[in-house]
């Protein structure tokens, strides 16, 4: 089964930029996709934006487009969330997860799911 871990995270402040990375190990023939989740205190794991392996197709959340690029290199097996003019309000645990369908913002959808990376902004 398809181990994933997740790094990058960090805190910072509003207005700056951070790059998450999600390596897959063991990353098996039939995964399509991976995705970026995020979750906040007190609140739900949130769909941010997913790609696919072979063609790159990207899919984002109204939200975050335009702020977010979600990427890959399939020879190092890593997906990254570049994350540019970050605000308070993106503090959160981000997750990285495999998934067949790039298009569903569906948490079950999705699995396995990495550990998690922290990232914080303050104000």
């Amino acid at each position: 089964q398809v181990q994933l871990v997740e790094s990058g995270g960090g805190l910072v402040q509003a207005g700056e930029s951070l790059r998450l990375s999600c390596v897959a190990y063991r990353r098996t023939f039939g995964s399509y996709a991976l995705g970026w989740f995020r979750q906040a205190p007190g609140k739900e794991r949130q769909f941010i934006a997913a790609i696919t392996w072979n063609a790159g197709s990207t899919y984002y959340t109204p939200s975050v487009k335009g702020r977010f690029t979600i990427s890959k290199d399939n020879a190092k097996t890593t997906v990254y969330l570049q994350m540019n003019s970050l605000k308070p309000e993106d503090t959160a645990v981000y997750y990285c997860a495999q998934g067949s369908n790039y298009h569903s913002d569906r948490v079950d959808d999705w699995g396995p799911w990495g550990q998690g990376t922290q990232v914080t902004v303050s104000s």
